[in-house]
């Protein structure tokens, strides 16, 4: 009897030691770190899906498209950038799972060349500026900086995209680029949602009117 009950003893101890084994174990999982969460990525859509219909006026001269050049954030920077006008706006914040597809400067450039290249040649980079088109002389070249593209949150319900960019037109010649024009374009659009998916929405769509009212100056430049 007495080896019978120190067995029942015996049992019942390992299958305690067999639960807290268990819960240790659990818990050891438990304090392990979770995989990173990936960050949504975002661009300026896919653009054109078909091919344009055919613009009837005359094709314009070809311009030189340098690389797009901001301030403020660091260069390279793929971060959705946000401020709130009513907690210190001069703070900008980067969304935390969030980011562009590329740096904005890229993102703006491409829309940029979109549109011009509807009715012109555009020559990108530094280089296009040196190509010689008709009549044996460069190109203009438009250069482009961005000063603002982030979403202002107005309230913690409605806020806006907003592009800033300054636009210099000017004119190759032996001595160097001379200045024909300068304009600053501000840009500002509602955004559907709250957070980053919105903002990133308005902020492109913003980058697309900007286009359009650089290339409309451009018109009028006689550029």
């Amino acid at each position: 009897m007495k080896n019978i009950a120190n067995n029942a003893v015996n049992t019942a101890a390992s299958g305690l030691w067999g639960i807290v084994a268990a819960a240790a174990l659990l818990a050891g999982c438990s304090a392990l770190p979770a995989p990173p969460v990936r960050a949504d990525v975002y661009d300026f859509g896919p653009g054109l899906l078909a091919t344009a219909p055919t613009d009837r006026r005359a094709p314009l001269p070809p311009i030189a498209l340098p690389e797009v050049a901001v301030t403020g954030p660091v260069e390279g920077s793929t971060a959705v950038l946000y401020r709130l006008a009513y907690d210190d706006p001069r703070r900008l914040r980067p969304y935390g799972q969030a980011r562009w597809s590329q740096p904005p400067a890229q993102l703006v450039q491409q829309a940029l060349r979109d549109q011009l290249g509807q009715r012109r040649p555009v020559l990108m980079g530094d280089e296009g500026a040196m190509q010689l088109v008709e009549g044996g002389k460069p190109p203009a070249v438009l250069r482009v900086e961005i000063e603002e593209f982030s979403q202002v949150f107005q309230s913690t319900t409605a806020s806006t995209g907003v592009l800033r960019l300054r636009a210099s037109l000017a004119d190759s010649t032996q001595a160097g680029e001379k200045l024909v024009a300068q304009r600053v374009f501000i840009v500002q659009k509602p955004a559907p949602t709250a957070d980053a998916r919105g903002g990133t929405h308005a902020m492109s769509e913003a980058a697309a009117q900007a286009a359009q009212e650089v290339e409309a100056w451009l018109e009028q430049a006689g550029r």
